[in-house]
């Protein structure tokens, strides 16, 4: 456990606090729910319909650390399988007081064995935080299952808003950076010096419009589902008074993000850009550019923007109210030259050679089908976020880029050999 005497930004005893994370089996939840186990005394409700993610903190010691042996966590983290779509159990555990809180975890944790009984600590405090994580948020759903995305990011968030503006608790919501849709620039000729003035493609949290293509671009229904609910929680925080925050995530990469094809997701699956490109240069196959890869974006290190989810987590009173940008404006790139440096970085973890021909051109019908649409450059404006939270990212380009493709490379290279090698032929 994470030693006491921790303060918060303006100095004051950081409490233990008890979390509900919605969506905690995913990529950004699993970062999360490390770091909440590692490095601070607070006890997460961990929801979602998978675990495999978070299986190693939820686990019991295995049997060569010892049957006495406890992770440090033990008792701060509890899973529970359901999906928020129906499963009523979720306002039970939003709206959570003192003595129910108290009762339900003594009764999921104490542990009895016919030799050893082990009592975890006493919990004595109201759920203090919620926050969802939960979405269909990958781009290849958004034209093909458009519904599937609206009522995703948008019906299925609104009893989580509503539970926690009815019993006074805290919502921390995960946005999209989607939401800015196209910038200013895009509309002006691509030969306009205005083009490269910051006022007309920095995207800004209280100043930036959000302009979407139109409604045959289904596209856009994921963004627009996501501004509606932003709009909602906005509402609710003004007429209301709910305590929220909003976290636009601008292309969050690390470990554990997405799935590969044929592996740990559908064959016919397809994950956003980075998972996309590490499963071509898996299978030594050329990395696909839709639209030629001109589109222009900026990537933050999971570990990086999991820091800024912390400082927003336990300094509510520098928080509460805000939209944060989390990005790294200085790791912007062509999604051309992502795919030029992932070459480059993985040849480097594998010990393999770059393919000859490295890339090639899709169209974003022939990648994505009808009703695709792109915005063409994310940049995001960090002035908010440094200046209520103090927080900067550190991580460069290149290092995320190792970190992840090293983890790539560990956990798929030998399962995608044996998932295409040909059966050998019988000699007989």
């Amino acid at each position: 456990m994470a030693a006491a005497g921790r303060l918060d930004l303006d100095g004051n005893p950081i409490r233990p606090m008890t979390i509900c994370m919605i969506g905690a089996g995913g990529f950004i939840g699993s970062h999360l729910c490390e770091k909440l186990m590692a490095e601070t005394p607070h006890t997460v409700l961990a929801v979602d319909v998978y675990s495999d993610k978070i299986k190693h903190l939820l686990d019991p010691p295995t049997a060569a650390e010892g049957q006495q042996a406890r992770h440090s966590w033990d008792g701060r983290i509890q899973f529970h399988r359901l999906n928020i779509k129906h499963d009523s159990r979720l306002e039970g555990l939003i709206k959570m007081s003192d003595l129910e809180l108290v009762s339900f975890i003594r009764r999921k944790f104490f542990l009895r064995t016919c030799s050893t009984v082990v009592v975890l600590p006493s919990l004595t405090r109201n759920l203090d935080v919620t926050i969802n994580l939960a979405a269909i948020c990958t781009p290849a759903d958004y034209n093909t299952r458009p519904l599937d995305t609206i009522y995703s990011n948008f019906i299925d968030a609104l009893p989580v808003v509503r539970y926690c503006s009815e019993n006074n608790k805290r919502l921390i919501h995960f946005s999209t950076c989607e939401v800015y849709g196209k910038t200013i620039g895009s509309f002006l000729p691509k030969d306009h010096p205005l083009r490269k003035e910051p006022d007309f493609y920095v995207l800004t949290e209280d100043a930036s419009p959000c302009i979407f293509g139109p409604i045959e671009k289904q596209r856009w229904s994921y963004a627009c589902a996501k501004q509606l609910i932003e709009r909602l929680i906005y509402g609710e925080g003004a007429e209301n008074g709910l305590e929220f925050t909003i976290v636009r995530p601008f292309n969050w990469i690390g470990p554990r993000m997405d799935f590969i094809p044929g592996i740990d997701g559908p064959s016919e699956g397809v994950p956003r850009v980075l998972a996309c490109f590490s499963n071509n240069l898996l299978r030594r196959e050329p990395l696909k550019l839709v639209d030629g890869g001109q589109s222009q974006r900026t990537f933050v290190y999971i570990k990086d923007a999991i820091e800024a989810v912390l400082l927003m987590i336990e300094n509510p009173e520098r928080a509460n109210g805000h939209i944060f940008n989390v990005g790294n404006p200085n790791n912007e790139v062509t999604v051309k030259q992502l795919a030029e440096i992932m070459t480059q970085v993985y040849s480097k973890v594998s010990g393999e050679p770059p393919l000859e021909v490295a890339t090639i051109d899709v169209s974003s019908k022939e990648f994505y089908g009808e009703g695709y649409d792109d915005s063409d450059k994310r940049i995001p404006d960090m002035t908010i976020i440094n200046k209520q939270l103090g927080w900067n990212p550190k991580t460069s380009l290149w290092d995320l880029l190792d970190s992840t493709l090293t983890y790539q490379h560990r956990t798929y290279a030998e399962a995608i050999k044996r998932a295409t090698a040909k059966p050998v032929a019988s000699s007989s």
